[in-house]
C-alpha cells in the first residue's frame, strides 16, 4: 500500500512541484485547493501525512492545523516561506510535527517525509492485526469492530500495536513505557494510564468491553 500525502498549498506551481516530487518518490499525492473545507477533506480522505503552507487565502495554516487536530493525529509538516522562530514555535505548539522553510532542498524534504512516516506508522509486514473480532489497521491508524471504525492517536496506535503483537501474554507497564520511549514518544507511567483509558473508551464506542485486562501489579493482557 502506498502512503497518501496531502498537499495544502495555494501557489499552484509549488503545489504541482510538490505533488510531482511525491509521486516520483513513490507516494500518492493529493492536492487540495478548497482551503475553507480542507479539514473536512482530511477527515474524509484520511491521508497518511500532510504538507501544509501557513499563508492560505481565507484561513491560515495555523487555524487549519488546529481544526485538523480536533479529529486527527495525522502527521503534519509545515512547508512555508515564513521563517521566524515564532512561526516555528506556533506550528509545533498547535500540533505540527515538523517545519520546513522555502526555498527547500527537495532531497532534505523527502528525507523528512520518510523519517516522519517511519516514526508515525510502526514498521510491520502486516497492515491489519485481529484479535477477538477487533481489527487494528496500522496504516489507517484506527480500530474496527463489526464494520465500525474509530481513529487512534499516535500513542494509542503504538500501544494497541504492541498489545496485539503480544496477545495472550501479560505486557508489563514498564515494557510499554520503554517501547514508547524507544519509539520517540514522550510518555511516563501516568501518560500510559491516560492512553489506556482512552483506548478503552474508544473500544467502548464500538461496543467492545473488557478487551484490555489489567493484571494488578503485572501489566495488561488482551
Amino acid at each position: 500500500m502506498k502512503y497518501s500525502i496531502m498537499v495544502i498549498e495555494d501557489n499552484s506551481s509549488i503545489r504541482k512541484e510538490l505533488a510531482n516530487l511525491l509521486c516520483k518518490s513513490g507516494y500518492e499525492a493529493k492536492e487540495v485547493t478548497d482551503f475553507q473545507n480542507a479539514a473536512e477533506i482530511v477527515e474524509e480522505t484520511r491521508p497518511h501525512l500532510i504538507l501544509l503552507d501557513i499563508n492560505l487565502p481565507g484561513i491560515d495554516g495555523f487555524q487549519l492545523c488546529s481544526q485538523i487536530r480536533t479529529h486527527s493525529a495525522v502527521p503534519i509538516i509545515f512547508v512555508t516561506s515564513r521563517n521566524t522562530d515564532l512561526d516555528e514555535l506556533m506550528s509545533i505548539t498547535l500540533g505540527g510535527d515538523d517545519f520546513v522553510t522555502k526555498p527547500y532542498n527537495t532531497a532534505v524534504l523527502m528525507a523528512r517525509v520518510a523519517s516522519l512516516l517511519k516514526r508515525a506508522y510502526p514498521e510491520t509486514a502486516e497492515d491489519v492485526f485481529e484479535h477477538k473480532g477487533v481489527k487494528l489497521h496500522i496504516l489507517a491508524s484506527c480500530v474496527e469492530y463489526n464494520a465500525r471504525r474509530v481513529e487512534l492517536s499516535r500513542n494509542e496506535l503504538k500501544i494497541m500495536h504492541y498489545l496485539m503483537q503480544n496477545k495472550g501474554k501479560i505486557v508489563g507497564r514498564g515494557d510499554l513505557v520503554e517501547f514508547l520511549w524507544d519509539s520517540e514518544a514522550f510518555v511516563d507511567d501516568n501518560t500510559l494510564s491516560v492512553n489506556i483509558t482512552r483506548i478503552r473508551g474508544k473500544l467502548g464506542e464500538l461496543g467492545v468491553e473488557e478487551f484490555i485486562h489489567t493484571k494488578r501489579g503485572q501489566g495488561y493482557l488482551i
